[in-house]
């Protein structure tokens, strides 16, 4: 049972500590920044024994599926995202703060509570027919990984993929699964006519590390796995180094890249880690339950690339970070990309071959 208690106690933030969970990134649920009230497990009550969480599938009841933004840090304007939260767990998601959105937490609600949505391949094909669509580069996903584990038994991902191919429309994809090579076929008709290109995200090449960081990913050797399959199959392949962890990871940087362009790679970037509104607490708390010993170097190299604090919200800095650290990053990525051959940071992708298939315009009044 949860005692409920509220979130704020004159003024300070209750923090409760908690064992990590295995097959998950957050250990915990941390107050929802909206909410005035929070489920607080009871210690007396609570049995370390207990099964970790399960998953929970919820209907996403959304009438449209293509957002857009305007972020000069965002490299689309448009975007597809079939799930709303992510069961691969990333500990450092950017997106996890999103899940307050809906009422749920961004710790482990994020991860166990996954919204569907069912609808996602006919509104893509209704948004595609519409003659106010300006044929451009859909990204899938901008948010959540559209290749996550229950993408292998619902197939949103490639049903939209479908869609997409049937127009032409290009897309660029970004994701931390093997299962994006499920989709060869697909990907490999839109290349064709320059309209298709994959990121695969690879943040370590420690298969440890990346167990408890990212617990339901792929194995690193596994994304390069798919990088390869991508290159074979003809599809634009690169990679995102994406988060670099100052402290962490950084120093993996020349060695992710080389494997990426061994395996085919013909891209690369990179993004400094993001600790957002509850993101910030999750990570300090995994980085102490995880790694004790590293946990002051990585938390004040981080303060030094965000100016004394632990997280910078402001467009581009907040990518890239500032101050010598980020200096560094920035060389010793351009760096291993010149010694790797990675002349490019994406491909050029093209609208030329974009259509609206016969009786698409009809299926607006179905």
């Amino acid at each position: 049972m949860d005692v409920i208690a509220p979130i704020l106690s004159r003024g300070v933030v209750v923090k409760e500590e908690h064992a990590p969970i295995r097959g998950r990134g957050a250990a915990a649920n941390p107050p929802n920044r909206f909410e005035t009230r929070s489920h607080v497990p009871d210690p007396e009550w609570t049995d370390p024994e207990d099964p970790a969480p399960g998953t929970e599938f919820l209907k996403d009841t959304s009438k449209s599926i293509i957002t857009y933004n305007d972020s000069p840090d965002v490299g689309f304007d448009a975007s597809v995202n079939p799930y709303r939260g992510c069961e691969h767990g990333c500990i450092y998601c950017y997106a996890r703060p999103t899940h307050e959105y809906l009422g749920f937490s961004a710790g482990l609600d994020f991860e166990t509570k996954i919204l569907v949505k069912e609808d996602a391949p006919d509104l893509l094909r209704r948004e595609l027919s519409s003659p106010r669509w300006t044929p451009q580069v859909v990204a899938v996903s901008g948010v959540t990984d559209p290749y996550q584990p229950v993408e292998r038994r619902l197939g949103l991902t490639r049903r939209c993929l479908e869609v997409l191919a049937e127009f032409r429309n290009p897309v660029v994809i970004v994701t931390k699964n093997h299962l994006v090579t499920r989709d060869l076929d697909l990907l490999g008709e839109l290349a064709r006519y320059e309209a298709a290109a994959v990121f695969l995200s690879v943040t370590t090449l420690d298969g440890d590390l990346s167990r408890i960081m990212e617990p339901r990913t792929s194995h690193p050797t596994r994304r390069l796995a798919a990088i390869e399959a991508l290159a074979q199959a003809g599809v634009p392949a690169g990679v995102m180094v994406a988060p670099v962890l100052p402290g962490l990871t950084d120093q993996e940087i020349p060695s992710i890249i080389a494997e990426a362009a061994r395996a085919g790679a013909r891209f690369a970037g990179y993004v400094l880690l993001r600790l957002p509104h509850g993101v910030r607490s999750l990570f300090e708390q995994w980085v102490t339950q995880h790694l004790p010993e590293r946990k002051d170097k990585i938390l004040n190299r981080i303060r030094a690339l965000r100016g004394g604090r632990l997280n910078d919200p402001q467009f581009v800095s907040r990518m890239r970070g500032d101050g010598v650290f980020s200096e560094q990053i920035a060389a010793l990525f351009a760096l291993a990309c010149r010694k790797a051959g990675i002349t490019g940071h994406g491909p050029q992708l093209s609208t030329a071959a974009f259509r609206r298939p016969p009786g698409a315009q009809l299926s607006l009044f179905a």
